[in-house]
């Protein structure tokens, strides 16, 4: 038989593996990703702590109080920040801007710290990481799920606390027009708009130390250790970030220009400081994400 009249072989008509480029296989692993950090009992345990705190907060006021309005005015307290806290008896509304600022520092970070620390070092502990691996995703796929999953977070916490501060707020004290700290007034539900949108800016101002913590996670295999290597680079350079004889590097903190979300409740909003925020998260999350990816790309995987 002569080669042109050699049978072909018969074409395979099984199914085909899923393609990993197709956007439907990324899309599978992001949900499945967002979904199980938000699912953990230890995700419950962190919103639980957060949405308390505006419940502290909201009744302590109302106990010193007495329900009676002693604030004075909306600007700021002697250069101090914001009186967010001595208008909380005037307006509730106030409680999501104090909430915010009582847990933004320590709180907030704290818990992101913890989730982003756990991303992959937590897989490699618990030996699930070559698990998620032997997909057809890819590293950076799989990665890019682990970041998109921990920012998610940083949104839900932050919604989480300024929605349990309106809650409380609405609750222990009178609400209405907001005075702002320009000293103008707005109406309630402009005050509810600036509430959400300080909100998004709490959230925004946590994407560099997310990178950071997600970097931290590449370099061990110790979940624990991970999350104690996060919370312990935030504590430092928030101390540094307080010692006024360093105050050259202050500008380029992460956490240096957390507290801008005050200016969100101005009239009208000053975007200086919250666009050095921004730019500064940015920064962070290209250069830690990118030290991240170069980690874990060429990473060992042996659990």
């Amino acid at each position: 038989m002569s080669q042109a009249e050699a049978p072909t072989a018969p074409e395979n008509t099984g199914p085909r593996p899923r393609n990993p480029r197709n956007p439907l296989w990324t899309l599978g692993i992001l949900r499945s990703e967002i979904t199980t950090t938000l699912r953990r009992h230890r995700t419950y345990a962190l919103l639980a702590v957060l949405a308390a705190v505006p419940v502290l907060i909201g009744i302590a006021v109302r106990i010193e109080t007495g329900g009676g309005g002693s604030g004075s005015g909306g600007g700021p307290d002697g250069g101090g920040g914001p009186a967010f806290l001595t208008q909380v008896t005037n307006n509730g509304l106030f409680l999501v801007f104090a909430a915010l600022a009582a847990t933004l520092p320590v709180f907030l970070p704290m818990a992101v710290g913890v989730v982003a620390g756990d991303a992959i070092a937590g897989e490699a502990s618990g030996g699930t990481l070559r698990y998620l691996l032997v997909a057809p995703a890819g590293r950076t796929r799989l990665l890019l799920a682990k970041y998109a999953s921990v920012l998610t977070f940083c949104l839900v916490a932050t919604f989480v606390v300024a929605a349990s501060a309106l809650a409380v707020g609405a609750l222990l004290f009178p609400v209405g027009e907001v005075t702002t700290i320009s000293g103008t007034r707005i109406s309630f539900g402009e005050g509810l708009v600036r509430a959400a949108l300080t909100a998004a800016v709490v959230a925004a101002s946590l994407v560099g130390f997310a990178a950071l913590g997600l970097f931290v996670s590449t370099l061990t295999d110790s979940g624990i250790g991970a999350m104690a290597a996060t919370v312990g680079l935030l504590i430092t350079v928030q101390i540094l970030d307080s010692i006024p004889q360093l105050s050259g590097i202050h500008p380029y903190l992460f956490p240096h220009y957390w507290m801008s979300f005050a200016d969100v409740l101005r009239e009208p909003v000053h975007w200086e400081e919250l666009t050095k925020n921004f730019q500064l998260q940015g920064l962070y999350a290209a250069v830690f994400g990118s030290a991240a990816w170069a980690r874990f790309t060429a990473k060992d995987i042996t659990a």
